[in-house]
């Protein structure tokens, strides 16, 4: 019998990849999700529930008919110029709303959790590359509220025996290589589908924040993963925890930093075209070097990220040329 696993935010981006490779390998994933920031057609032919995962009663529904033990929670704001800007409403989200997803667990058994937590959960960090013990002090309402979470996890996995993995990614890219799933957010923050678009020809230019930091280019370098290599990281997670019941914590990235303008490149070199851009202000918080050390997801599970950023430039271009306007028909 398939084991079935509740994927909330399963009509997300990172959480409708993981659904589908779970798929591949053989589990049923069971998607719950608002569609706040998701989208339907992302959960395929799933079993799905539209709600909240703040709705304790909905919860309780989905863990006992499907006789879920496992819960992956991608469901959260993630914005951190919004969370900057309205902090109630992600803390209200992003900790109190796992609350009652904790909640439900415990009332209907569920035992096992896997975290979609975040780099931003360290700040900015005094040490690079970025371990597992490098001290966590979030600059921003997002990050914090994401470390709440952590801290909530390990206090309930003593008083609860609630078992959890927390999975912090750099930034996730890319899309799926088989050209179904792809990255559709309204309004797009991220760098790579902005680059797209201008490479595309939908925007005129983009806005590079910053070109005075101490780095190779002046301009911010980061850690990019593709959404497959993620997907699989909570798989191995998983299967890791239902072995080894913890509360343990790993950082997902690819080890290496690109710029803002290696990335623009990057972008221009598939698209066959230059990206028209621009300098702007800095943005306050924006630590100029963020980079994972990853090396206790290798040991411990087995994990290494796949894509080059070639590759996960290319699958972003290919699923964003084919979709011009996401997942709106």
């Amino acid at each position: 019998m398939q084991e079935s696993i509740l994927v909330v935010g399963g009509a997300g981006y990172i959480g409708s990849h993981t659904a589908k490779l779970l798929e591949k390998r053989g589990y049923r994933p069971v998607i719950l999700d608002d569609l706040s920031t998701g989208h339907q057609p992302a959960a395929r032919s799933l079993p799905f529930y539209q709600g909240s995962y703040h709705d304790t009663s909905l919860l309780k529904t989905i863990l006992t008919d499907h006789k879920i033990n496992t819960v992956m929670h991608f469901g959260a704001k993630a914005i951190v110029g919004e969370s900057v800007a309205n902090p109630l409403l992600y803390y209200s989200a992003n900790a109190g709303g796992t609350l009652r997803l904790f909640e439900a667990m415990i009332d209907a058994g569920a035992g096992h959790f896997i975290f979609s937590s975040t780099c931003a959960t360290f700040g900015e960090p005094k040490e690079v590359p970025i371990h597992e013990n490098v001290t966590q002090s979030p600059v921003n309402p997002y990050g914090q509220s994401k470390l709440f979470v952590e801290k909530i996890l390990k206090d309930i996995h003593k008083a609860h025996k609630i078992n959890s993995v927390i999975l912090r990614y750099f930034n996730a890219a890319g899309a799926d290589p088989d050209g179904e799933l792809g990255e559709d957010h309204k309004p797009e923050t991220h760098l790579i589908p902005k680059a797209i678009q201008v490479a595309l020809g939908r925007e005129k230019k983009l806005t590079v924040n910053g070109k005075d930091y101490p780095t190779k280019d002046g301009t911010c370098i980061r850690d990019y993963v593709h959404i497959n290599d993620l997907a699989d990281a909570h798989i191995r997670a998983m299967e890791y925890l239902w072995k080894n019941p913890s509360c343990s914590d790993f950082n997902l990235g690819s080890e290496k930093g690109f710029s803002v303008l290696e990335v623009i490149e990057a972008v221009s070199k598939t698209a066959g075209k230059p990206v028209a851009h621009e300098f702007g202000p800095r943005r306050p918080g924006d630590p100029p070097v963020l980079i994972a050390d990853s090396k206790k997801a290798k040991q411990v599970l087995g994990w290494a990220p796949k894509f080059s950023l070639e590759e996960i430039v290319a699958t972003a271009y290919r699923w964003t040329k084919e979709h011009p306007d996401g997942y709106d028909i």
